[in-house]
This record gives structure tokens, sequence and C-alpha cells, in this order.
């Protein structure tokens, strides 16, 4: 993302109009020294003080500027993700005005118009991450022209927070419901779910509802059983990923078949199909939206690796490997 004219490196840059101040300033020094006019004296002096004026207010107004990141929603690389900052200013005597945020996480800059002495503005922005994983958020940059657009004065804040940011999504070029109504046909399995079915009994394991218990099983045989039902026909797609990369594979062909799996995982989620992510270590399941997102998650924190088995999987299963590429 290409940087805006008014990001600089360093803390402070003499914008025009500071330019052709200082240069009138001196103009005024060199005619009060050559003259000995008072008036001039006077006027170059005035005019000195508003730069130390101008230094010492916006210097004092950033600096006790503190900012924290509230919230953020889903994060989708390459997608804008909507977020809140608190912006709050300990300073007990210096308002700041026009303040503009920006980042490298940001979409875009941000404008504060005013910040009065110990108040705090909650600021809503974009965040714009383009790669999945995990992403720490350690700084932002705070620029202001305050008070009097002598000079632009920037300060490069700490912010502590963490998001996890999902795959990227491919774009498709058809409707994805037809795909995934042949999908569902082909990836029918018998799992446990929500159907009308019992698909088996297991015993109680703490979380469990109480309305899954099945009373008379449990009578018979002295502990608690819990009821496990199957999932409805039609309606529950696997999807196995392989995380093994061959070796001369391009890093982002990995890359890519994650962004197949979320993109593929999510259609079928919006679909109205039970999703069944089956990993190495293990498997995830769409049963609510919580899942959903761990589904998300683990997609995006996932590594490739060197060696190991594809995933056992049940027939009929969308197995996604760059195996297949290699041979």
């Amino acid at each position: 993302m290409a940087a805006a004219d008014f990001e600089f490196d360093g803390v402070v840059r003499l914008t025009r109009i500071g330019g052709g101040y200082l240069v009138f300033t001196l103009i005024v020094g060199f005619a009060a020294l050559n003259t000995g006019n008072n008036s001039l004296y006077i006027t170059l002096a005035f005019m000195l003080g508003a730069l130390i004026l101008s230094g010492i207010a916006s210097k004092g107004g950033l600096k006790h500027i503190r900012v924290e990141l509230c919230e953020l929603s889903e994060a989708w690389a390459t997608k804008p993700a909507r977020g809140l900052l608190r912006v709050r200013s300990e300073s007990r005597f210096w308002s700041v005005r026009d303040i503009v945020i920006t980042s490298r996480d940001l979409a875009h800059p941000v404008v504060l118009p005013v910040l009065a002495p110990r108040r705090e503005a909650l600021v809503p922005v974009d965040f714009l991450f383009f790669r999945r994983g995990r992403v720490a958020l350690k700084t932002i940059d705070l620029y202001t022209r305050y008070p009097f657009g002598l000079f632009v004065k920037k300060r490069r804040a700490r912010i502590s927070g963490e998001a996890v940011v999902y795959p990227k999504l491919l774009e498709r070029e058809t409707d994805p419901r037809h795909l995934l109504a042949a999908m569902g046909e082909a990836a029918t399995v018998d799992r446990s779910g929500h159907g009308p079915e019992i698909f088996a009994f297991r015993e109680y394991a703490r979380g469990d509802s109480l309305r899954h218990v099945h009373w008379r099983r449990s009578a018979s045989l002295d502990r608690w059983v819990i009821k496990e039902h199957s999932h409805e026909a039609g309606r529950l797609v696997e999807i196995v990923f392989d995380p093994v990369v061959p070796p001369g594979t391009d890093p982002e062909e990995f890359e890519h078949l994650v962004s197949e799996a979320a993109t593929v995982t999510r259609e079928a989620i919006e679909a109205g199909f039970d999703v069944v992510l089956v990993l190495p270590d293990r498997e995830l399941s769409s049963r609510d939206t919580r899942s959903r997102l761990e589904i998300f998650e683990a997609l995006a924190l996932i590594q490739p690796r060197e060696m190991g088995l594809v995933p056992d999987h049940a027939p009929g299963s969308i197995v996604l490997s760059l195996r297949s590429h290699a041979a």
C-alpha cells in the first residue's frame, strides 16, 4: 500500500505555509537588524513566539495521546475489517485538532477533528491485512498540523492488540449453489450430527446437554449415556485438507490451497450445508457460529508440512492436496 503524501519518517516536517512563514520571519529579522526599527523587532518577536508556541502545543498534545483497540470484526485477507479505536488525551492543558490516524494495517487514514484535554473519542476504522495468520498490532502513527499549520508533527503511539486473519477468499465466476448441490449429493457421509436418526451412543462428557441423554440406556447401565444423531442426508460436506507440501512446490500454491479450502467451506455453510473439516490432527464441525469461526481460524493458522499421511476420510469427501499436483 503506497504511503500518503503527508506521511514521512521522523518527528517534524515544515509545511508549505510554514516555509513561507519562516522565510518572511528571516526577512523581518534582517530588516530589523539593518534599520534598528523597534516595530520590526516587536513583529519579529511575535513571529518567533508563534513558532515556539506551535512546537510546544503540538508536541504537548500528541505526547499525551493514548490509543487502544476496542474491537475488531472478522478479518479476511485482502478484505477490509471493521474496527474501533479508543483515542484518549491525558493532557491537562492542550487540546489537539485535525489528528490524522494511519498505519500500515489500516485501509486508509482517518481524521479525528478535535480531542479535548482529559477526553476520549471512539474512532471507527477499517483494517486491511494481506496475509492470513496471527497478526500483532503494535504501533499506529498520529499526525497533526495543529495549531497554526506551520509544521506537521508526527508521533508513533503504541497499541496492543492481536487479530487472527482468515485466508483470502477466491473469486467465483459461477453461482456456487449449483456446485454445492452436486457436492452435497456426492459428499453425503454417515456421521454424528443433528438429524432425526440415532447414530451412536457414548458416555457423558462435561458440557453435554441433558437433552441428549438416553435415559433408558443410562438407567440400565447405571451411568449417563449420550445419544448422537446422524446428519440429515445430503446436507453434510466433508472437506479433507492435506497440509503436506512436496519438495520444490511454490509456497504460493499452498496459500492458494488454503484459500480454496476456506472458500469452499464458506460457500457450503452459506448454502445451508453442515461442514466437517478434516485435518491431520483433528476434525472440526460447523455446528454453530463459534464452531464455524474455529474452522476458519484453523485454516488461518495451518502451516505446511514436509511429510505425513493424508487424513482418513469417508468416501465422497472433498480432498484438497498438493500431492496430486506433484505427481
